[in-house]
Parts: C-alpha cells; sequence; structure tokens
C-alpha cells in the first residue's frame, strides 16, 4: 500500500534508526518516526511520503515500549541536545553496540566473528557529565531575555537553564548573568539582523580540579559593566577564568579568534589519569572526562607498549591521547591541523615534563606521507617504520592517502579511535584488505541521552 502527506497511521516500532528515530512496518512501507522507541505502539501522522517509505510525525503513544522511561528533562523532545532520553540506559547501550556492529557489518562487509565485539563501556551516571556547554543567547516573542538550547534542527531558543548533561552550577552562573544583562540593559544578540551583543555564553568545568571557566561570547570588543558581572560571579566557588570572546561575524560559527580575560586567567586546568591539560576557551577538549579516561586506557591498553617503541598519533589534537601514549613510549608523534591545539598540545607536554613528544601542525594526509618519503630519502635502504600508530579522525574519517601512508609504515598494531562507526567501517576495511585485521572493538558511550557513540578498534598486521 502507497500512503500521501497527512495520512493517520498506526504502527509498531521494530528498529531504531542512527538519528534515533523509530522504524515500523505497515504491509511492506517503512515509516521513520521521531521520538519513538523500539517496542511502543504509536499513532502518526506521515509528514513526507515515498514511495516506499515516509517520515512520520508522533502523534500519540497508544502503547509505550517496556524499554520507555519518563526523561528527567521536561524539554528532552523539542531541544535538539537529547535524542533517547525516553529509552532507559540499558536499552540505549545495547542500541548503540548494535549500531557499532551493524555499521561494521553492513558498511565494512565484516562478519561478526572478525570484529571481536567486546561490551560496551556505559556510565554508573548518565547525566550531569559534560564539562563544557555553549548556551545561544537570544530574545522571546515578548522581547524578553532568554537562553538555553536550540531546539532540533533549528536556530529558535527554548529557554532553560537547567540542562541534565551539563554540570549543575550552570544554571546559577546563567541565572547571574541574564540578571546582570536584564539590570544593565545588555542586549542579546540577533542572528537574523546581526545586531545586539551577547551571543553565547560558554562554561567549562573541571571536574578533577574543580575550577570554572565563563567566557562570553560578544558581537563587539567591550562588555559595558562587566566589572558587576565579575563581582557576582567570583562569589561561585571555583571560579578560575572569566573572559570575553569576540565574534562580530554574520556567521553561526560560534567562537572567533581573540578573547579577552577580565578577570582571573585565560585557562583552566585538568587531568585525565595523571595527565593534567591546560584548556583555553577555545581548546578542543574531551567533554566527558569520566568516560574519556575509560577510553585513553582502553586505547593504552590496545597499543600494548614496553617501552621502547615510535608510536604515532594522527589527528592529536591538544595531545590529550599523545602525551598518555608518552608515558610508555620511547617517542609520540602527534600530527594535527589546527596550529593553536599544537601550542596547547606543546604546552601541555611541558607542564606533564614530558620530553619524548614531537608534534607536527599540518593536515595529516600532507604531515604523514612527506615524513615518510623525506624519510626514505634520507635514510636509503630504510624504513620510516612506527611500531604503532594511533587515529582519531574527525567524523568524515581518515583521508585516503593517511590509510596509505599507514600501511607503508607497517606498524605492527592501528589503534583507531572513532566518533563515527560508519566510516570507521569503510576505513577498517580499506586497512583490512591490505594486511591488517581486527583483533578488539569496543565501544564507549562518551554521550549517554545522545545517539552518538565512540568506538575503539585494535588492528594487527597479518603475518606475512
Amino acid at each position: 500500500m502507497e500512503y500521501k502527506k497527512n495520512d493517520m497511521l498506526t504502527v509498531t516500532i521494530e528498529d531504531m534508526g542512527h538519528d534515533g528515530e523509530g522504524i515500523g512496518k505497515i504491509d511492506g512501507y517503512t515509516v521513520f518516526v521521531k521520538d519513538a522507541l523500539i517496542g511502543d505502539t504509536v499513532g502518526a501522522k506521515i509528514i513526507k511520503a515515498k514511495k516506499n517509505y515516509g517520515y512520520a510525525r508522533l502523534m500519540e503513544i497508544l502503547k509505550p515500549s517496556a524499554d520507555r522511561v519518563e526523561p528527567l528533562c521536561p524539554y528532552a523532545r523539542q531541544c535538539g541536545g537529547c535524542q533517547i532520553q525516553a529509552l532507559s540506559y540499558n536499552k540505549q547501550l545495547e542500541y548503540k553496540q548494535n549500531k557499532i556492529l551493524n555499521n561494521l557489518m553492513r558498511i565494512g562487509g565484516f562478519s561478526p566473528e572478525e570484529i571481536h565485539m567486546e561490551p560496551i563501556m556505559g556510565m554508573e551516571k548518565p547525566f550531569h557529565y559534560r564539562n563544557k556547554a555553549q548556551f545561544p543567547v537570544g530574545t522571546d516573542k515578548e522581547g524578553n531575555l532568554v537562553t538555553g538550547f536550540y531546539a532540533g534542527r533549528t536556530h529558535s531558543i527554548i529557554s532553560n537553564r537547567r540542562c541534565y548533561l551539563g554540570v549543575e552550577i550552570n544554571e546559577k552562573i546563567l541565572d547571574i548573568i541574564m540578571e546582570y544583562m536584564t539590570r544593565n540593559h545588555i542586549s542579546a544578540y540577533d542572528e537574523a539582523k546581526g545586531k545586539g551583543l551577547v551571543r553565547h555564553v560558554l562554561i567549562r568545568s573541571g571536574f578533577i580540579s574543580g575550577e570554572l571557566m565563563v567566557c562570553l561570547v560578544i558581537n563587539g570588543t567591550k562588555l559595558p559593566y562587566s566589572e558587576q558581572l565579575v563581582k557576582e560571579l567570583t562569589k561561585i566557588p571555583g571560579m578560575t577564568s572569566i573572559s570575553i570572546n569576540i565574534n562580530r561575524e554574520k556567521t553561526n560559527v560560534i567562537l572567533g579568534r581573540e578573547v579577552k580575560v577580565l578577570w582571573g586567567q585565560e585557562y583552566i586546568t585538568d587531568s585525565i589519569g595523571s595527565v593534567s591539560y591546560q584548556i583555553s576557551p577555545l581548546s578542543f577538549y574531551q567533554v566527558n572526562p569520566v568516560q574519556t579516561k575509560k577510553l585513553y586506557e582502553k586505547a593504552l591498553e590496545f597499543a600494548d607498549l614496553k617501552g621502547n617503541e615510535t608510536v604515532w598519533d594522527v589527528y592529536c589534537g591538544i595531545g590529550t591521547i599523545s602525551l598518555f601514549l608518552a608515558q610508555k613510549a620511547k617517542q609520540v608523534y602527534g600530527v594535527e591541523i589546527v596550529s593553536a591545539a599544537i601550542e596547547d598540545a606543546r604546552r601541555n607536554a611541558r607542564l606533564n615534563q614530558i620530553e619524548n613528544a614531537e608534534f607536527f601542525v599540518g593536515k595529516a594526509e600532507e604531515v604523514l606521507p612527506g615524513f615518510y618519503e623525506e624519510y626514505s630519502r634520507t635514510h636509503p635502504g630504510e624504513n620510516a617504520r612506527a611500531d604503532v600508530i594511533v587515529v582519531d579522525p574527525p567524523r568524515k574519517g581518515c583521508e585516503e592517502s593517511v590509510l596509505d601512508t599507514m600501511v607503508k609504515m607497517q606498524p605492527e598494531r592501528i589503534v583507531y579511535v572513532s566518533c563515527d562507526s560508519a566510516t570507521l567501517a569503510r576505513d577498517l576495511r580499506i586497512l583490512c584488505d591490505k594486511g591488517y585485521r581486527i583483533d578488539r572493538c569496543v565501544g564507549c558511550d562518551m554521550f549517554p541521552q545522545t545517539v552518538h557513540v565512540e568506538t575503539v578498534c585494535l588492528l594487527s598486521r597479518k603475518a606475512q
């Protein structure tokens, strides 16, 4: 049977897609229903109809799934931040485990026996885990100041200062900022017009250090009456850094390049395991420190370092994994395209008195092959070998030239950390077709209540 727009239907949800949408079938016709969960029977309205499938809006839950729970957050369905808060946590973990496995089988063409999948690493407390939050600031229809999060797939702000993913102090910080803005008639930025001053509030917290950072992103160079704001914010225990970030571009990129300190210092310090990191408003840093420690310890376990290895960390960021590895390796080389991140990496190496880590700025697809060719030219008859290569690429995965060079460098082990199991599957297929095999694979739930999941895989070189 074929359906058309606005048709109402009753469907039982049998599966969930990559974005957490429920998937059901009626007489061979597939329906995708956002906010519906496996096991739900729902009434839904078709909003977009194709020949064999359609997208529908959830209108009512006729029979809830046994795995459906009441979300902590009253805005969970509207907000774009959490996609699966209504699913029990055990079921969230099962969903993510299957997502990784299915991608490796479907996209990578691996059999379950080849994947060696281990149980996913979940969280004991899957709320209040984020050490960083960015809140847009705007006005509602009545002209009142609002802050919160964007509604799913839009730029309209849902007024909500209590997010259950962020740390609890965020709410108090936002209250202080909004009260200060209202009292001093400080305007919020209007995206459509490109006018107004305060665009975003960025808050970072050190989970181990207890240090707090507040940075207001502004469409200007000065924050009026900032001393009043500083006076209130510094009453909060742990406040370490208060700054403004200047972003005068008409863009949806949140941060500009320039940071001005209003009080304290530009960075906070935090640690993962025994390694300390300085984090500025512009630094990339993993947002879930509890799970990051588990992920990095697993990567280190997979690398199986004995102390005499040369290790390459490709797409190294601020050197978070590199410095972890350097404690056990002879020499670590890190590659990253963002020069500010490499400055952070070098500073963090000094901070931890690590001298066996060297960092290169550039595209991985240029630095790695360039290094290999230069070494081969200057060391005739020798191979620019790496004993272990660790990669943690962006969502789009590794460039093919990086994968080719990795294979040429003949590492015994490759540890692949991925935030997208679809591109991971594609890249593992290439590596396994060129002489490697998957030894171990495990998911890490870095982002509970959302559909995102990290994976770490160990690949070994097949005997020639």
